[in-house]
C-alpha cells in the first residue's frame, strides 16, 4: 500500500471519504464490546472448574502437616502454597508469604508501609519532603494509580527492547535519595510484552541507590504467560532475587505474583517474596493486620495444580485459546495498516496485550471514535503516569475476552479508526 505521507491532498481526502463510509457501516452494526481490560474469556475460566470440587468434605481441608485450613493460623500461608508460589517466583519457600487473591493489594499495602513505617529502620516516607518512583513507560496503569494515590512524584523511564532504559534508571537511583522505588513488569511487560534481558536484570541487581530504602517492585504477573507464540518457544527471565543477593543487595527487591490469570481472575492466590529480613518485617506488620488469609483457597490451588508442572500445563491450555486471538489481531492489523506509515506495534511473545503506537496526537481520537461505534478500549494515556501520554500515541489492545467473530469485527473497526484519525491529521498538516 502507498504510504499516506506520499499521497497528494486530493488522494488523502478521497481515501478519508472511503474510510468514513466504512466507519458509518460499523456504527450501523450496533457493536457492543468492552476490550478495556485484559480479562480472561469464559472458555479460559472454564479451565479451572476443578477448583470448585477439589475440596468437597471436611477431611480434605488439612495440609500435609495436619494444619486444619478451616481454622486460624499460618499468617504467612500454608507450606504447600509457599512452596508452589516460590517456584513460580524463583524464591525459596521460607522467603515467600502467600496472601489473599490479588497481588495489587499486596503492592498497595507495601507502598503504604513505606509511608507509615519505612523499611528496615529507614525513615517513613510520610516524614520526607519528597518521594519519587521511576515508571517504565508505556506501563501498567494500576501501578501508577497506586503511587499517584499516595502523592508520589512519578518519573517516566522509556522502555527499550531489553527492558527499561538502564542508563536513566542508574542515573536517578544512584544519585537521587528521593527516588524510593521503580515499578517493573519484567516478563511480557504490560503492555509491550517485553522480557527484561539478562543484562538488564544484572544491572538492576548492581544498583547502588542513594536511598538505602530504595526498592524494586518486581511484579512478575505474567511469569508463565507465554500465550502469543508457539509452544516450544521459551523466554527465560534471570532470577532477580538471586542476583541481588549475589551482588550484595539482598533487601533491594520486592517480588509479587498471583494466579489471577492462571485460575480465576479475582479469586486466585497472590504472594510476596523477598529477602529473609524483608519477609520477617512484613510478617510482623501483617500480624497486626490479619490472623490469616484464606487457607482453604490456598489448599484448593495446591490440590488443583498438584505441583508446579501442573501450573505450567494449565498455562499451555490457556495459550490454546489466546494464541489464535493474538494471531487474528496481528493478521488484520497487518492487512489493513502495513505500508501506510501511520502506526507501529509488535506482536508480543506473551502476556495479555498488544501495545499499539499511532501517529502522534491521534490516540485519544482513535479511542473516542471506537467508543462511539461501540468498542470500548483502554483509555488513551492510561499506560503513562497521570494518564498523560506526552505523544498521545499509545493504545493498549486486549484481545483475550471477545469471541473470535467479535474480535475480528473489533480489529477491523480499530484499524478503520486509526486510518481516519491519521488521514485527518495529515490533511490538516497539508492544508
Amino acid at each position: 500500500m502507498k504510504p499516506y505521507s506520499e499521497m497528494t491532498i486530493d488522494e488523502l481526502k478521497n481515501t478519508l471519504e472511503t474510510e468514513k463510509a466504512r466507519y458509518e457501516e460499523f456504527k450501523a452494526r450496533g457493536i457492543s464490546l468492552d476490550m478495556s481490560r485484559g480479562m480472561p474469556s469464559k472458555a479460559q475460566l472454564d479451565l479451572s472448574e476443578g477448583l470448585l470440587t477439589v475440596l468437597s468434605k471436611n477431611e480434605d481441608c488439612r495440609t500435609e502437616g495436619g494444619t486444619d485450613c478451616r481454622n486460624y493460623g499460618c499468617v504467612e500461608g500454608i507450606p504447600e502454597a509457599r512452596k508452589l508460589m516460590g517456584e513460580l517466583m524463583g524464591a525459596p519457600a521460607d522467603q515467600v508469604i502467600v496472601c489473599g487473591n490479588a497481588s495489587l493489594n499486596i503492592m498497595f499495602d507495601t507502598v503504604s508501609r513505606g509511608f507509615t513505617h519505612g523499611f528496615l529502620g529507614s525513615t517513613p516516607w510520610s516524614k520526607l519532603d519528597k518521594v519519587k518512583f521511576l515508571c517504565p513507560v508505556p506501563g501498567y496503569d494500576r501501578h501508577f494509580g497506586v503511587t499517584e494515590y499516595f502523592g508520589v512524584e512519578m518519573i517516566n523511564i522509556p522502555m527499550t527492547d531489553e527492558g527499561p532504559d538502564m542508563d536513566l534508571v542508574e542515573k536517578y537511583v544512584n544519585t537521587d535519595p528521593a527516588v524510593k522505588g521503580i515499578w517493573c513488569v519484567p516478563k511480557y511487560s504490560n503492555p509491550q510484552g517485553i522480557v527484561y534481558s539478562k543484562e538488564t536484570v544484572e544491572r538492576f541487581s548492581k544498583l547502588q541507590p542513594a536511598a538505602k530504602d530504595f526498592r524494586i517492585f518486581w511484579d512478575n504477573a505474567y511469569a508463565l504467560h507465554r500465550l502469543a507464540t508457539e509452544p516450544d518457544e521459551r523466554d527465560e527471565l534471570a532470577n532477580i532475587l538471586e542476583r541481588c543477593e549475589a551482588n550484595g543487595n539482598p533487601d533491594m527487591v520486592f517480588l509479587f505474583a498471583s494466579t489471577s490469570k492462571i485460575t480465576y481472575a479475582g479469586a486466585g492466590i497472590a504472594a510476596f517474596a523477598s529477602s529473609k529480613a524483608n519477609v520477617a518485617e512484613m510478617k510482623k506488620h501483617m500480624s497486626f493486620q490479619i490472623i490469616s488469609h484464606d487457607k482453604i483457597n490456598q489448599l484448593r490451588h495446591v490440590k488443583f495444580f498438584k505441583d508446579f508442572n501442573g501450573m505450567k500445563m494449565q498455562m499451555d491450555k490457556h495459550a490454546g485459546f489466546m494464541r489464535p486471538k493474538f494471531m487474528l489481531v496481528n493478521a488484520i492489523l497487518k492487512k489493513e495498516l502495513e505500508g501506510l506509515g501511520i502506526s507501529r506495534y509488535t506482536l508480543p511473545r506473551g502476556g495479555y496485550f498488544i501495545s499499539f503506537d499511532a501517529m502522534e496526537g491521534c490516540a485519544k481520537k482513535i479511542v473516542n471514535m471506537a467508543k462511539e461505534a461501540g468498542l470500548v478500549l483502554t483509555g488513551a494515556g492510561a499506560t503513562f503516569p497521570y494518564h498523560n501520554d506526552p505523544h498521545d500515541s499509545n493504545i493498549r489492545i486486549a484481545p483475550s475476552m471477545p469471541e473470535k467473530d467479535e474480535l475480528e469485527q473489533a480489529s477491523y473497526l480499530f484499524a478503520n479508526c486509526v486510518k481516519i484519525a491519521s488521514l485527518e491529521k495529515l490533511i490538516a498538516e497539508k492544508a
